[in-house]
């Protein structure tokens, strides 16, 4: 057997878990009248990463379903009932369809679900504001069947500071309310993600968790100098002392340093000509020659390859049960890596990790093992509080 058909084998025999996978609001940004899904992920779709038919032809076994809310919703409010809605809508889906998909709530139903042939929803939302400002509502979304909180997205929330305040953060890490938050998640059995997180944020989440916690969907900061979305090696060590796993992005921009400098590039010509023109940014004109640029200077994609750099790197750095995969299908757009573009495409990873020496029991590990472990480990505690 070429090892092409060995990762396609082993795909299909193992269970392949994503610790990040954005189908909810990809299908909530296409509600129809009667507020219902116009696109029907049980069959093959035009657009996006994710359905039934690539999942099955991936080998494709447990999504954790982002429940993402944007950073506006800490001001304006509505974080919870929108994190709510998302919930049921894909409640919704998988009743819809209940031989193709099914809810996981626990290590225990996942593997139910893969051994009769089902696509798991695992639920983790992607950005603490859906507790608003209130402790309760961590047992109220472990209830619904959460199993992660990322606990800040783009900006500062009432719990944390995100990568993007790195250094200037409103509470340097975590806030008083973000540290409850963090004990009471270990108690109810939610998973701490630290994806989005400021590097001090990380550090006492990972401090003050009395369980390993997991970066969903973060790569690596070695091979992306000065792109602080990934996690540096200091805080890889850290979540791997705890147990904890560091999953994997597949942007190309997660990847490779090449996509920033093309930002870098195309904010400039972008500037220029604007300035040249005498136009603001949101001119049509303006429009036009972005999507020009584009088409004559195309972002710089990353290869299947790269993703198993920085599994490489986590293993050398820390060990094979610390590394996963999180790889944000439907949340980075056209910036997929050649070769993963899709659910499709896992064994085009396995195949390059066969090449690289892993056995197949690492491999399944990084496909599942180690975020299950993580997650019985969680489950465990909680059960023991109770």
């Amino acid at each position: 057997m070429d090892l092409a058909e060995q990762g396609r084998a082993l795909a299909r025999r193992i269970i392949i878990a994503d610790g990040h996978i954005d189908v909810p609001y990809r299908l909530r940004e296409k509600l129809g009248p009667d507020g219902a899904p116009t696109e029907d992920i049980s069959l093959r779709t035009a657009g996006g990463d994710f359905d039934y038919p690539r999942a099955v032809e991936g080998g494709f076994d447990v999504a954790f379903m982002s429940i993402f809310i944007p950073a506006e919703y800490q001001t304006k409010g509505g974080a919870k009932a929108l994190a709510d809605s998302l919930i049921d809508m894909m409640e919704k889906v998988a009743l819809r369809s209940p031989a193709k998909f099914a809810m996981a709530h626990s290590v225990e139903e996942a593997r139910r679900n893969s051994a009769s042939g089902k696509v798991s929803f695992a639920l983790g939302i992607e950005n603490g504001a859906a507790l608003e400002d209130r402790l309760e509502n961590v047992s109220h979304f472990q209830q619904r069947g959460v199993r992660y909180i990322t606990l800040t997205h783009s900006e500062d929330n009432l719990i944390s500071d995100a990568s993007s305040s790195q250094g200037k953060g409103t509470w340097n890490g975590l806030s008083p309310f973000g540290k409850q938050v963090v004990a009471e998640m270990n108690r109810v059995g939610i998973m701490v993600d630290v994806a989005h997180l400021s590097d001090e944020a990380i550090r006492q989440a990972v401090e003050l968790s009395q369980v390993p916690v997991i970066a969903s969907h973060s790569s690596s900061r070695h091979f992306t100098p000065g792109f602080i979305r990934n996690i540096p090696d200091e805080l890889i060590r850290a979540v791997a002392a705890k147990g904890g796993v560091v999953m994997i992005n597949f942007g190309s921009k997660f990847l490779t340093p090449a996509v920033m400098t093309y930002e870098q590039q195309l904010d400039a010509a972008l500037q220029a000509w604007g300035q040249q023109q005498g136009l603001t940014k949101d001119s049509p004109e303006m429009k036009a020659y972005f999507e020009s640029y584009v088409r004559e200077h195309p972002l710089p994609l990353a290869r299947v390859e790269d993703v198993a750099d920085h599994v490489d790197h986590v293993v050398k750095l820390v060990g094979i049960d610390h590394v996963g995969l999180g790889s944000d299908f439907d949340g980075v757009g056209p910036s997929l890596p050649i070769g993963l573009k899709d659910v499709s495409q896992y064994p085009n990873l396995f195949r390059v990790l066969l090449e690289r020496g892993y056995s197949e029991a690492d491999i399944e590990k990084i496909a599942s093992g180690n975020v299950f472990r993580v997650w019985r480990r969680v489950e465990d505690f909680a059960a023991q509080r109770r």
